[in-house]
Parts: structure tokens; C-alpha cells; sequence
């Protein structure tokens, strides 16, 4: 400022004449001169924004059948209502509003339709939403969980307090339920097969009923069955006879006392499949390994399998009787072996490892040569997307831990398909980890790494089942035993699905280079065996396959028909849908779970007839206030709009002057 005012009195004031205009040019010029001097200097400056924020009310949904069943929907849609209409909630509350079923969704219509539900997915997923806010849970909920993990431990994640508003009563009504059928998927012809049913029974009084197991119109098994307050549980168990191949299902039932409310939960179904036949597979090996009691039971999990484990020795002898043939880590011992193995023509599967011997491999012709080295190397998993030989679905691979091996500069001598690359340090090379071939009708399959194991345990944590892995393994065993030739459509399905899974068909469709191609279209014609229907659903393109989501068809038995349009190219299969809806199990609500729920959250647990109670209780408790908060910011002058104005106002209001009295 003051050497702008020193320029601008030496400019109009200095050695002139004093009069008004030209102290309104000074004046002028001093502020364009202190605009400019301050903008050269561009100080900074600290900003602060205010603003109010106000807590977050979670309300998420119960949308499962089971509330429609427990007479609570209206209840709930009434609830809803007046939570939209309260102007204090909305006053104190962002208020967001959630349904959930098998997953958590933005709030659309509630029709009470989804037929599974999982309470624990919603804690995870609010968890991520409403992270480090006050968000407070109004949970609607009969608290009957039917998939998912505990939803107790998921909800202590959250971090925030629950407050579950409990759909339907906690009244013990009188049942008998039918709580789990045990069998098997596959029994085999003129074997007899096991079945387990579970039976509970919720009564004071001590009743009478009679358990019936049919097959069609016949009958073929019925016991007297007894509970009382001290029994209140049995566990029937029983043979019958696998008398014709194919599949097969059979209906369970309990038949109701007089004074049962729910009946549905007395009557289950059940499949398996019938096959007249049972292939045989060697596992050859000299030492002992993890991996090999891991593959026998990946492998007999479908149990048209059956393992054997042999010495090299002892295989000679045997060798014969089995489709297909596992040596694992083989040595200079497995050389007659593999003599005899080219004799009779048998598919092999090859597992390497640190125990191998590579100078006895690349000694004989198995198609591929490793250069000898005692480096020792880790590899990861990663999928071939373009393999295309058959449907391989990536069951998250990237998460198994390494395998162990020699350090492999691998050289082949014939084609192969490489399934899955190795990884090494989160680099994905182009070296192979696993491959299959195909030469001379004979079939190998080759995996460069031990340790499987591991994956399969992996298998499990990620998915709390070992199907996922045993899938992936039964399609490498199924092609080393299968002698058909490649096909140009291939499909993946189950024989049957009970109503509340997710029913799905899997289809690969190859070009006349047999590569995998999207670019056609697939359609599915399914067709009811009961009333003859058909109905067409297009198949569409997924990561490496067409599917197809089947899961609103009516409980029965199909066929149906994939076909390639413009192609005359198609592929038949048949399956069978099994009624049960797990939703329409329960009686009443799991008070007593929502109660710990709330308890464990610093919540509290009210009944729907309640819920003024609740809305009350929101909007006095302290914790739910809004909150001044504030964003502090360094900015520079230069930032400030208001000065540029003044400086090219300053200006032009000079050059105007000047211009006017004829001094430019």
C-alpha cells in the first residue's frame, strides 16, 4: 500500500496542479497499483466453510417370503408410511431406506418375494457403505436367517447400534418339521443307498404321527414316529434299493397333528441319480503326499469314482482295470509303468513336484522336456481365459496359495491347451502350470507343481464348501475318461435343483477352428414334462461362457434343447426342479436372537405393535444429534475473484476519464 500510494502521488500529485480530477485519477491508480503489488506478493489464506451434518437412519427391509407368510406385510408397509411421513425423523435424520433378500438392495417396491435370506450379507455391506458415520439401524426382520454365516458375529462389524423392529410373534406354537434330509447325489444300480432324516418337534404334550417316504405313487417306507417334551428330536434312518438307473425323487412326509399350525415344513423333497456303472482311477506313487489323500477325496466326492492309491509295484498287476491313471511325482520307479501304460493305451494325469526325478521324464516321450536344475521356484495360479477345450469357471484362483517346484524352462514337442499360467511375485507369465493334451486318442493332463492341497483348503475358506474345487478336479478327471471327440457346443448343468437355488445352465459354444466365440447367438427351449410346455429364454455371454438363469421356473421335470442360431448345431439335457421353499419353514420370529442382537450393538429390540416406542426413543437419545463440522482451507489471494474485479474496474474507470476529457 504505501509504495502504491508513493507511484501514484508521484504520477498525478507530484509537481501538478491540485484539483478534483486529479485526485480522482490518483486515487484510481493507487488501487490499481495496490491490486497489482498485492497479487505479485499473493498471500494466503486460511477458509472456512461451515456446514451441519445430521446422522444417518439405516431402515433396511426384511423382503423374504417368510414375512408374507408370518402376516407381517402389512404391518410393514404401514411402518414405512409413517416413517416418510414423520417430518421430526426426517428434521433429525438422512433417512435411507434398504430391502434385502439373498443381497442388500436400494429400496424399489417391497412385494415380500425373495426366497432367501441373509441377514449377515447386510451388516457386511452397510459396514462399507457407512463407514467412520453415525448411522443407527432400524432393522425389520422376523430374524430367521436361511443362508449366510452367523449374523450375530457380522453385525458386531457394523459399529453401530441395532435396533430391530421384530416381525410376527415369539409364541411356541405346536410342530413337528422335518428339519434335514441326508443322501447322497448318486447311488448305483442294485446298491442299496442310505437316507437320514432329522425330525424336531416344538410341543409340551406328547403326540403320535407317521413318517412316509414315496417315489411317485408308491409307497416305499412308512414308520411310527413319537415325540414329547424330553424327545423332541428324532433321527430316522434307513436303506432302500436303487432298483433302475436315472434320477430319481422321492417325497418325505410327516403327517400333521391335530393341533399343527404350519404344515408346509412337514413335507420335503429329495433327488439322486441312479448310474449303472462306476469308473475306476489309479493314484500311483512311491511317496507320501497330502495331495494325494486331497485328490482321492476331491475326486470320490462324485461318487461314480472310485480311487485306488498303488505302489509302482503294485500297479503292474492292476493296471488294467482303471479308465484313467493319476502318478504323482514319478521317479525311475514308475518306469515299467509307464511301458505298460503305452500299451494299453490308458489316459495319464502327471503331477510334478520337488520329489520328480526330471531326468527320468525327459527321458521318455511324454510330449514336453525340462532342463535339470535344483532351483526351486513358488507359482500361482492364473486362468487361461481362452482356453476353450471344456467350461472351466475361475473359482477364484488368484487367491490359492503357491505350489512348489523345480525351477521349469519347460520345451514341448506336441500342441497342448494350457489352463492355468504360472504367476510368479504377482507376475503373470506365459509359462504353463497346468495343460492337457491330446494325441493318438490318448489324453494327459499335466500339472507342474505340488501342494494342491492348499487349494482345496483355500476352496473352502473362500466358499465354506469344497464343491467349488471338486467341480474344477471332476472336469479334469471326466476329460482324461471321456473318448468322445471335441464338440462344437458343450454344456455344463446339474440333474436337479431344489426351487429355492439358483437354477442355472452353462453353455460353450466353438467355432470350426474350435475357438471360443461370443458372437453367436444361443437360445435355450425348455420344455415342462407335466403339461408340455415350452418356454424359450436367450442365453447370455458371461466371462468365458453363455448361462442362462432358469430360477422362475415352476418346481417339475424338463428337457430342454440349446441350439445356435443360424447353426445346425444343438445339445439336449434334461433336469429336475424339486419343491421347497426354506422361507416357509418358520412359525415365528427369532425374538430371542434379535434380542442379543440389539443388546450386543447398544441398540434395543422392539415388536412392529411398538414402533412409536421406537421413533420415540430416535429422536430423544443424545447420540443422534446433528453436528457442526467445518473444512479449513489454504487458499491463495490470487484465488479471490473480488480483487481481479477491482483491478479491472480501477482501470477502465481511469482510461475512461482520460478518454472523456480529452487526455488520451
Amino acid at each position: 500500500l504505501f509504495f502504491a500510494f508513493l507511484l501514484a502521488a508521484y504520477q498525478y500529485l507530484y509537481k501538478s496542479k491540485f484539483n478534483s480530477l486529479n485526485f480522482v485519477f490518483f486515487l484510481l491508480r493507487f488501487i490499481s497499483y495496490a491490486c497489482i503489488l498485492t497479487l505479485l506478493l499473493n498471500p494466503k489464506f486460511d477458509k472456512v466453510n461451515y456446514y451441519n451434518e445430521k446422522p444417518n437412519l439405516i431402515i433396511a427391509i426384511d423382503n423374504s417370503t417368510s414375512i408374507k407368510y408370518l402376516n407381517q406385510s402389512e404391518s410393514v408397509e404401514e411402518f414405512i408410511n409413517r416413517i416418510e411421513q414423520n417430518e421430526e425423523l426426517s428434521n433429525r435424520f438422512n433417512i435411507d431406506y434398504f430391502t434385502f433378500g439373498s443381497d442388500l438392495n436400494r429400496l424399489d417396491t417391497v412385494n415380500f418375494s425373495e426366497t432367501k435370506t441373509n441377514l449377515s450379507n447386510v451388516f457386511t455391506r452397510l459396514k462399507q457403505i457407512y463407514r467412520n458415520t453415525n448411522s443407527p439401524l432400524l432393522l425389520l426382520s422376523d430374524g430367521n436367517q436361511t443362508v449366510g454365516s452367523d449374523y450375530e458375529f457380522s453385525a458386531k462389524k457394523l459399529n453401530q447400534p441395532i435396533y430391530p423392529l421384530v416381525l410376527g410373534d415369539s409364541i411356541r406354537y405346536t410342530d413337528v418339521r422335518i428339519e434335514q434330509i441326508n443322501v447322497n447325489k448318486y447311488a448305483f444300480l442294485k446298491n442299496k443307498f442310505p437316507i437320514e432324516i432329522v425330525i424336531n418337534y416344538v410341543g409340551d404334550n406328547e403326540v403320535k404321527t407317521n413318517l412316509i417316504v414315496s417315489s411317485g405313487n408308491k409307497q416305499v417306507l412308512k414308520k411310527n414316529i413319537s415325540f414329547s417334551n424330553q424327545q423332541s428330536s428324532q433321527i430316522i434312518q434307513f436303506n432302500l434299493l436303487a432298483n433302475s438307473p436315472g434320477l430319481k425323487t422321492y417325497n418325505v412326509k410327516v403327517e400333521p397333528i391335530e393341533i399343527e399350525k404350519n404344515i408346509i415344513n412337514n413335507e420335503k423333497n429329495f433327488g439322486l441319480e441312479i448310474i449303472d456303472q462306476k469308473s475306476k482311477i489309479a493314484i500311483i506313487s512311491d511317496i507320501v503326499h497330502p495331495d494325494i489323500g486331497a485328490l482321492k477325496k476331491s475326486i470320490e466326492s462324485n461318487e461314480q469314482r472310485q480311487i485306488t492309491i498303488l505302489k509302482p509295484r503294485e500297479a503292474l498287476e492292476v493296471l488294467s482295470e482303471y479308465q484313467s491313471i493319476i502318478l504323482y511325482q514319478p521317479s525311475n520307479s514308475f518306469k515299467t509303468v509307464f511301458e505298460e501304460i503305452k500299451k494299453q493305451n490308458k489316459n495319464i494325469f502327471i503331477i510334478t513336484g520337488t520329489k520328480t526325478d526330471w531326468k527320468f521324464l525327459n527321458s521318455i516321450d511324454l510330449g514336453f522336456t525340462k532342463e535339470d536344475t535344483v532351483l526351486q521356484e513358488q507359482y500361482r495360479p492364473v486362468l487361461n481365459e481362452n482356453f476353450n477345450t471344456f467350461i472351466v469357471n475361475d473359482i477364484d484362483f488368484g487367491s490359492f496359495p503357491p505350489l512348489d517346484s523345480f525351477f521349469e524352462n519347460l520345451e514341448f514337442s506336441r500342441q497342448s491347451d494350457i489352463i492355468l499360467f504360472k504367476s510368479v511375485n504377482g507376475i503373470t507369465t506365459d509359462q504353463s502350470l497346468l495343460i492337457i493334451s491330446e494325441e493318438d486318442k490318448k489324453r494327459e493332463v499335466v500339472l507342474f507343481g505340488e501342494g494342491i492341497w492348499r487349494w482345496r483348503s483355500q476352496s473352502f475358506l473362500n466358499n465354506q464348501s469344497f464343491v467349488e474345487f471338486d467341480t474344477f478336479i471332476s472336469k479334469l478327471i471326466f476329460y482324461l475318461s471321456s473318448d468322445k471327440s471335441k464338440q462344437r457346443l458343450s454344456l455344463d448343468f446339474n440333474s436337479f435343483y431344489y426351487s429355492n437355488d439358483d437354477i442355472k445352465v452353462f453353455a460353450q459354444y466353438f467355432n470350426k477352428n474350435y475357438e471360443l466365440d461370443f458372437a453367436k447367438e444361443l437360445n435355450i427351449e425348455v420344455t415342462n414334462k407335466n403339461d408340455n410346455k415350452t418356454v424359450v429364454f436367450p442365453m447370455v455371454v458371461g466371462s468365458s461362457q453363455y448361462q442362462v438363469d432358469l430360477s422362475t421356473l415352476p418346481p417339475s421335470e424338463y428337457n430342454f434343447t440349446v441350439r445356435v442360431k443360424d447353426e445346425n448345431i444343438s445339445k439336449f439335457g434334461s433336469f429336475t426342479i424339486l419343491e421347497f421353499n426354506v422361507e416357509q419353514q418358520f412359525m415365528n420370529a427369532n425374538s430371542s436372537k434379535l434380542d442379543r442382537l440389539a443388546e450386543s450393538t447398544a441398540g434395543k429390540s422392539y415388536f412392529i405393535a411398538d414402533s412409536d416406542s421406537l421413533i420415540n426413543n430416535l429422536l430423544s437419545d443424545n447420540r443422534y444429534k446433528t453436528i457442526q463440522k467445518s473444512n479449513k482451507n489454504t487458499v491463495p489471494l490470487i484465488d479471490f475473484k473480488m480483487l481481479l474485479i477491482l483491478l479491472a474496474l480501477s482501470l477502465s474507470a481511469e482510461w475512461f476519464l482520460r478518454k472523456f476529457n480529452g487526455l488520451i
